[in-house]
């Protein structure tokens, strides 16, 4: 399969799944009908080419499995009257699918997706690995779980959708935060596990960032007014605007080395803009406060001019609204660079003592390189090398893997 028909079918697959979860309402059945639809289109195109209207194509193949699915043996008693539906609903032209559809399902699969049956956990799993496309093994890392964890914790949420007959259908006035707040996680670590990839010899996955912003941008379409989903969008913005500064080949780029003539200076407008825009409101989340940080960043000229104590101070009021391993750590950067690497290490140890970050599965990585990185500072060449190896030992990302590698070894 070329690379072409296989990044159209990973484009378009949340799509069908949406049309088939909407028509049908069966997530777990539809999602094996996507699934053959896309094999089959996995075995034809590269034969016969790709036909002009792809994802008809595939919501009419997966239209016909559903139907199949839904007349087998072991489902007919239960499912009986869903599949006599289904087949009136495919001979009835009125209902037949026609060319690509001009409307983005991707969205809407994410609000269906975050269903109440579900707790948070399992909406946001699901949401990740239905419309995000992420595999289980990068889902687990964001949640800092392992594959079989998180693969069973999937499959349970699918059969407590199956047992409780729960349709996917759109939030009520009623969930509709609780929903929204799944779809912005949902979105938020989509776009994290583009930005720095959890495993492989790429640092950052652009197809996961440019879906991630994309469908952010879909969601303050439909949300004008709400200041988190706007901090989120600008957050994304900010931060994807390093992202060609972030490597020199294939090696990695820490941000106070940074070439910063090659950020994107348009993104770096338009995500300013819209953090400047809900700001004054008052309404402050924890989405405004990481784009607030972002902004800082990118509105330093050079790292010398980079604004430490306001930084702090925005992580420290990040902390008491979001008390997560992650935020506390980059706390403790803040605080190294703003008054130095001696009152950043004390911070670090005293959290250790607290929470420890060290033992963190989010955090235990990034908290030896932190801490390396401050020792390094302090002149403790020896301590800091030995935390760089750790830290490098612990990493599944090639690139940053080398990285930490390269300064271990500089360090003797």
């Amino acid at each position: 399969m070329t690379p072409d028909v296989e990044h159209l079918l990973r484009t378009e697959a949340p799509q069908v799944l949406g049309a088939l979860v909407r028509r049908f309402g069966h997530f777990d059945i539809a999602e094996d009908a996507v699934q053959e639809a896309l094999l089959a289109a996995s075995r034809i195109w590269p034969a016969d080419g790709v036909p002009e209207h792809p994802r008809s194509w595939l919501i009419r193949i997966g239209y016909r499995r559903m139907v199949d699915l839904l007349r087998t043996d072991q489902a007919r008693r239960r499912r009986e009257r869903h599949a006599g539906m289904s087949e009136l609903a495919m001979r009835d032209p009125s209902r037949q699918t026609g060319p690509a559809q001009e409307t983005d399902d991707s969205l809407t699969l994410l609000l269906l997706c975050c269903h109440p049956a579900l707790s948070p956990t399992s909406r946001v799993a699901l949401t990740l690995r239905a419309v995000g496309g992420l595999t289980t093994t990068e889902i687990a890392h964001a949640y800092g779980t392992t594959e079989n964890t998180m693969g069973a914790r999937i499959s349970r949420a699918k059969q407590q959708l199956a047992r409780a007959g729960a349709r996917f259908t759109p939030p009520t006035d009623a969930d509709r935060d609780s929903r929204l707040n799944a779809v912005m996680q949902v979105l938020y670590l989509i776009f994290n596990e583009g930005y720095t990839a959890s495993t492989g010899d790429e640092l950052a996955r652009v197809d996961l960032t440019r879906e991630a912003i994309r469908l952010t941008r879909m969601l303050r379409d439909a949300l004008p007014d709400d200041p988190e989903v706007t901090g989120l969008l600008a957050l994304m913005l900010l931060t994807e605007s390093r992202r060609a500064a972030r490597t020199d080949g294939d090696e990695l780029v820490p941000l106070d080395e940074q070439d910063r003539t090659r950020w994107d200076h348009e993104l770096i407008r338009e995500g300013t803009e819209l953090i400047d825009s809900v700001w004054p409101r008052r309404e402050i989340g924890a989405y405004q406060l990481q784009a607030a940080i972002a902004a800082v960043h990118t509105a330093a000229a050079s790292p010398d001019l980079t604004d430490w104590p306001q930084i702090a101070a925005l992580y420290l009021g990040l902390e008491h609204l979001s008390p997560t391993a992650p935020v506390r750590l980059s706390r403790v950067v803040a605080v190294a660079h703003a008054y130095g690497p001696a009152r950043g290490l004390a911070l670090l140890d005293d959290l250790n003592r607290s929470y420890h970050l060290d033992e963190e599965p989010l955090t235990r990585q990034r908290e030896r390189a932190i801490r390396a990185h401050l020792l390094e500072m302090t002149g403790d060449t020896v301590g800091a090398a030995g935390r760089y190896r750790e830290a490098a030992a612990l990493s599944r990302n090639q690139v940053e893997q080398r990285y930490l590698q390269r300064r271990a070894h500089a360090l003797g």
